[in-house]
C-alpha cells in the first residue's frame, strides 16, 4: 500500500508541474494579487472564472496534500 501510494504521490507532483508549468502568466502585476480591479472582475462566481488548468491545479494540489498526509501518518 505504501509503494502504491508513493507512486501516486510522484506522479501527481510531476503533473502538478506540468500543470503550473503550462498556465499563462497574467498581465496584471500585483494589481490582482492585493484585490485591485474593476466591478466587471468581481461579476459572477469565482470558480467560474477559473481556467481548466486552475481548477486542474487546485484539485491537483489537494490530491498532494491528502497523499502526503497518509504517507506521513503510515510512517
Amino acid at each position: 500500500m505504501k509503494v502504491f501510494l508513493t507512486v501516486v504521490h510522484v506522479i501527481v507532483s510531476i503533473s502538478v508541474m506540468a500543470v503550473i508549468l503550462m498556465q499563462q502568466r497574467k498581465q496584471g502585476g500585483f494589481t490582482g494579487v492585493f484585490g485591485g480591479g474593476t466591478q466587471a472582475d468581481s461579476s459572477g462566481g469565482q470558480w467560474q472564472r477559473f481556467s481548466i488548468l486552475t481548477k486542474a491545479t487546485v484539485f491537483l494540489m489537494v490530491v498532494f496534500l491528502v497523499t502526503s498526509l497518509v504517507l506521513v501518518m503510515m510512517n
